[in-house]
């Protein structure tokens, strides 16, 4: 058996093993945000609200009543444990270009708020676009990228305060 991961469901706490989430009879309806369970007999109709990959949340409806749920596998319990817990939101100062490139749109005005992963502009490097976003919250302070001029890996971007 391996080891659970805990799972937390509107403030209550719950261990799941990967062996029973695979037990579940799990149907797609519609576009990956409705399905159809079936578990132990019973049917439920869950539809996917919103999620946030990176902090491991979901929010779901269930047979019409919204649930909030975040899921935490060993390693993040053992953050927690450790005390390496990350605190409040990350702000951020700078945003500048990960690599060369050619700057193909600017999606942010200078006094617009931002939250963590907006985007904000559109990298071409490599022939491919990249979606440069935000890694914190804040107040588009200034804009130095212009729409159509090239950049140098490191380049200052974007401010935020």
């Amino acid at each position: 058996m391996q080891l659970p991961f805990k799972i937390s469901v509107n403030e209550r706490s719950f261990d799941i093993t990967p062996e029973e989430v695979h037990v579940l009879d799990i149907s797609t309806i519609s576009d990956n945000e409705t399905f159809h369970i079936l578990d132990d007999n019973k049917s439920y109709k869950v539809e996917l609200i919103s999620h946030d990959a990176s902090g491991k949340n979901l929010t779901l409806r269930i047979n019409g009543n919204t649930y909030t749920t975040k899921l935490s596998d060993k390693y993040d319990r053992l953050i927690d444990q450790l005390g390496m817990k990350i605190v409040g939101s990350q702000s951020t100062g700078d945003i500048k270009a990960p690599m060369p490139g050619l700057v193909l749109d600017i999606l942010v005005e200078v006094g617009q708020t931002v939250s963590k992963g907006d985007k904000v502009l559109i990298l071409e490097a490599m022939k491919m676009e990249n979606i440069i976003k935000t890694t914190g919250d804040g107040i588009i302070k200034a804009i130095h990228a212009q729409k159509g001029k090239p950049v140098d890996k490191g380049t200052l971007l974007i401010e935020l305060e």
